[in-house]
């Protein structure tokens, strides 16, 4: 064996020097580990440590010193005499609330899925591109339509459309648990119908063929060929509502605070306004672990796929069931999940923007003092959505934190997709691919309070983000990441090495090739990757409740600033800003790429 002396050595590395000038991939991969596990990992070994040292509040009432060990948080969340109020009950109704909002969601997406892939159901076409609609709105939306339905005298402020009409609406049909079922299964049934219908455009035709031919009937065809090849739609579907509902905040804080309904999120977020970080860490892992597991199973699912893989993996010709006579009542019950999941909540937000009182419609009633007026006494003096310099404010922030941590995702997230193809082989390449899907394992509410929790003091070189926008962006754009980390790596795995290797043989440098073959290639998935995460961030409420500081509120802090005020008209105009912003951004998008968001959608 040759012996290496120190010649030899300096020529290798220079070697290896030369080489990275001219592939810098292994650099480029090395500073993508270290910037992930910092901003993504950093923030959950952060959070879980609040959880178990003592804080300065607590110091002498614990009798330890600050920032020592201490199980006392843990004690108090799990057998306290308090552990009732802020735990045990807030964790029962939310698995409670979850699992109904799972059957409900589930159940309609797949009736609608069937009759609109499945049958001559009239207005096929129409229906499938616009019941997406109420899962691009934000899911609190509905709860603002509820609100403006069924509020009763619980709350000050304008009267509800059924008080109205001489109606009071009890408690429980006004706020608590079965609104908040109601109104989130009316959000996320277009998940499942995204999923059941893809599944169900897919599955091989020839199977039922020839079961029809040896003269099966059809519900038996259903039950023992269509309904095994859809159960992985139907994990998978049941598992992501499951994981959304776990850590959903905004609608079970519009709709259960009136009465004191508490789930785990409104409680987290309780304790973190009251300054209790240890008690909040342990929220927070309870609600990650919770988001965690749920997905975890998806996973496995996911992996279980093969199990139920057609013989020709393609869907054919699909058999399309003639509805006779039951085309017209079928025709109607899916007109009626648009008019209550599109157009009612809609109607009812903006009917309430400009009315005195909701369902009047005298001359005198209707007004646009909430979008236009400089000054509204019974509103504390505070102008309309276009004259109040706060929520102008407050749009400009939206943006331009929208903006930013699109791009943030969408590069980042494409440089991760690009470095974990090439080490696609190599154990870099599994853990990018593992280490970038982490932030959507996480439940929202779990790693904003994580962010909080990281960024809240100065640490080492990395200064405190608190009460920056920078924060926000941060937050936002790393939570986004699997977004654009997934397409760039579909992407990319599509493209091969060839054709980079081919420009570098024939003189080509890293940064011409890239530029020149890897950039028009992943165009269309960073189009994707930017725009996805700007609309997800401008209806975004549950990540950035925690990291607002004022003069850096955004448009769904204030909806949420309103609803504690009771100036519900004002709250609901805000809400209608943000669903024209999200809509034109979204049908722009499709109409310059003729590329659709559905399949990002699906998956947030």
């Amino acid at each position: 064996m040759r012996r290496l002396t120190p010649g030899r050595l300096a020529l290798r590395a220079r070697h290896r020097l030369v080489r990275l000038r001219h592939n810098p991939t292994a650099i480029l991969a090395i500073i993508i580990v270290l910037l992930l596990i910092y901003l993504v990992i950093g923030p959950l070994i952060s959070i879980l440590s609040e959880a178990f040292v003592v804080h300065s509040r607590d110091a002498a009432r614990f009798g330890q010193d600050a920032g020592s060990f201490t199980t006392r948080y843990l004690q108090r969340v799990f057998t306290s005499p308090v552990s009732v109020v802020f735990f045990w009950n807030p964790l029962v109704r939310t698995v409670v609330i979850s699992l109904a909002i799972v059957v409900g969601a589930v159940f309609l997406g797949f009736i609608l899925a069937w009759i609109l892939v499945r049958t001559d159901c009239p207005g096929r076409n129409f229906y499938s591109k616009v019941l997406i609609l109420s899962y691009v709105a934000p899911s609190w939306t509905f709860a603002l339509a509820w609100t403006t339905i069924f509020k009763n005298r619980r709350v000050a402020g304008s009267f509800g459309l059924m008080e109205t009409l001489g109606f009071s609406p009890p408690d429980w049909i006004a706020y608590g648990g079965v609104p908040i079922v109601i109104t989130l299964v009316l959000s996320y049934f277009p998940l499942a119908f995204l999923l059941f219908g893809g599944a169900l455009q897919t599955v091989d035709a020839q199977l039922e063929e020839s079961a029809r031919v040896v003269g099966a009937p059809r519900s038996l065809i259903l039950r023992r060929i269509v309904l095994p090849l859809l159960l992985p739609a139907l994990m998978s579907s049941g598992l992501l509502i499951l994981s959304r509902s776990l850590g959903s905040f905004g609608t079970p804080y519009i709709l259960g605070s009136p009465t004191d309904f508490q789930v785990l999120a409104t409680s987290l977020y309780g304790a973190i306004n009251r300054g209790e970080q240890g008690i909040a860490g342990i929220l927070t892992i309870v609600i990650v672990l919770l988001g965690v597991g749920a997905v975890s199973i998806d996973l496995f699912f996911v992996r279980e796929a093969r199990r139920f893989v057609t013989i020709s993996g393609k869907g054919g010709t699909r058999t399309i069931l003639p509805l006779g006579k039951l085309k017209t009542p079928v025709f109607l019950f899916v007109g009626f999940i648009f008019m209550v999941s599109v157009v009612l909540p809609l109607c009812a937000l903006f009917l309430s923007t400009i009315t005195h009182r909701v369902g009047v419609f005298t001359r005198d009633n209707f007004t646009l003092e909430y979008w236009f007026a400089s000054a509204m006494p019974r509103l504390g003096g505070r102008g309309g959505i276009f004259r109040d310099p706060v929520i102008l404010q407050a749009a400009l922030n939206s943006l331009r934190v929208s903006i930013s941590a699109a791009l943030i995702a969408g590069i980042f997230g494409t440089f991760i997709g690009y470095v974990a193809t090439k080490y696609q082989h190599n154990k870099i390449g599994g853990f990018l691919k593992q280490i970038s899907f982490i932030p959507w394992l996480v439940p929202t509410i779990g790693f904003g309070a994580a962010y909080l929790s990281l960024f809240a003091v100065q640490r080492g070189p990395i200064p405190s983000l608190y009460g920056s926008v920078s924060l926000i962006i941060l937050a936002m754009g790393i939570k986004y990441l699997p977004f654009s980390a997934r397409a760039g790596t579909s992407a990319m795995m599509q493209l091969g090495p060839e054709p980079e290797e081919s420009a570098m043989i024939c003189g080509a440098s890293w940064s011409k090739s890239f530029r020149r073959i890897v950039i028009p290639v992943l165009k269309k998935t960073l189009a994707v990757g930017i725009v996805l995460p700007f609309v997800m961030g401008m209806k975004e409420l549950t990540l950035v409740i925690f990291l607002v500081s004022p003069g850096h509120e955004v448009l769904t802090t204030q909806v949420l600033r309103y609803i504690d005020y009771g100036f519900t008209p004002m709250a609901n105009a805000v809400t209608v800003v943000i669903i024209a912003v999200i809509s034109v951004i979204y049908l722009l998008f499709q109409k310059i790429t003729g590329t659709s968001l559905v399949k990002g959608l699906s998956s947030s």
